[in-house]
């Protein structure tokens, strides 16, 4: 556990989202938790993640999201892992969510260009 890597999930904490500044400490090394010293509210290690509150090795779950994300049927996932249908369909929607925040601020979010060459105006497809 290293409190250097991470940052307050609270809301209301003036330090949220400042990594490396001392403020975060270790709670409970063998229950995995963190200590904001501003905010004085301990967190898991999980917290903010898609693993939060889920049971399951984070192995698993990788492996089954990055499986679907290549095309694999969910029903040879289902059969494959031992798991059930609306238990995929959670880590899916959880692993949804920053993957959106991240494409709204890389993709979607308007650019200023500056230059655009000849060639990429137009793209055949």
């Amino acid at each position: 556990m290293d409190p250097q890597t991470v940052w307050c999930p609270t809301l209301a904490c003036p330090a949220r989202g400042q990594r490396g500044q001392g403020n975060i400490g270790v709670h409970s090394q063998q229950e995995r938790r963190y200590r904001c010293r501003v905010c004085n509210k301990t967190f898991g290690a999980r917290s903010g993640t898609i693993f939060h509150r889920r049971r399951t090795d984070e192995a698993l779950i990788v492996i089954v999201i990055t499986l679907v994300s290549w095309g694999g049927p969910l029903v040879a996932l289902e059969h494959a892992f031992g798991l059930q249908p609306q238990t995929i369909r959670d880590w899916l929607e959880a692993a949804g969510v920053p993957a959106e925040a991240v494409h709204q601020q890389q993709v979607v979010q308007p650019r200023d260009l500056g230059q655009v060459q000849a060639d990429e105006v137009r793209v055949k497809t």
